[in-house]
Parts: structure tokens; C-alpha cells; sequence
């Protein structure tokens, strides 16, 4: 069993600086925040450095790579398949959350958001 006092790992994907920055304070009490400004930074980062995450946090409309792509594209990594991945973005609801959840996404959060709504709900992911 490792340190109980180690934080878990959160990677925030998101093209946007300001949403990077919500999430950061929201989450960094808690946990330790890694972030990537696209799709590709993101895999770059996961295969280079062999890094996985307790959980992904996923923007969906981004530039080049959107967060479907992405999504797909991490769960085809052998070793992150089964890191829980949350969708967090501004998309229209009905119709994003219909497709997080046909693809196995592990949550589907709209921006704006409350800072105790997302805490929970990683917190519930994160203790599955």
C-alpha cells in the first residue's frame, strides 16, 4: 500500500488557461494537478513519461484533437484503459452526455461548474 499521504494524480486537458487555472485552485487542496493545453501535449506526455494519472480530466472542444479523440485515443493506451477519464466542458449537455456515456465515460460535467459538485463527483470516481 503506498503513502496514505500521497495526493492521487488528476491530468486536466483543456485548451483554455483560464479553466486550467478554476480547476487548479478548485483541486489542488486535494490533489496534484497536471495539465496539458492540447490533445497532442497530452499524449506526449503520458507516453514519454510512462505517467498515469487517477483520473483524466477532459475538455471536449479543442482545437486539432477534440476530447473525443483524445478519450479514445488514451483507453487505447494499454496501461491507462482503465484510468477513469470525466469529460468537463462548455458542450451542449443532452447531447454531449449521450455520447460520454456510449463511449464509457466515467462522468460528463458542464462548465460552468460548482466547485463542491466536482469534488464530489472525482471523489466518488476516485473511491470506486
Amino acid at each position: 500500500m503506498g503513502n496514505l499521504d500521497e495526493k492521487k494524480k488528476i491530468l486536466l486537458v483543456d485548451d483554455d488557461e483560464i479553466e486550467h487555472d478554476i480547476a487548479k485552485n478548485i483541486l489542488s487542496d486535494k490533489y496534484e494537478v497536471y495539465t496539458a493545453k492540447s490533445g497532442k501535449e497530452a499524449l506526449n506526455y503520458l507516453y514519454n513519461s510512462g505517467f498515469i494519472p487517477s483520473l483524466v480530466l477532459l475538455d471536449i472542444l479543442m482545437p486539432e484533437m477534440d476530447g473525443w479523440d483524445l478519450f479514445n485515443r488514451i483507453k487505447a493506451i494499454s496501461f491507462l484503459k482503465n484510468v477513469p477519464i470525466v469529460f468537463l466542458t462548455s458542450m451542449n449537455k443532452a447531447e454531449g452526455e449521450k455520447r460520454a456515456h456510449d463511449v464509457g465515460a466515467d462522468d460528463f460535467i458542464t462548465k460552468p461548474y460548482e466547485s463542491d459538485k466536482l469534488l464530489g463527483r472525482i471523489e466518488e470516481i476516485l473511491n470506486k
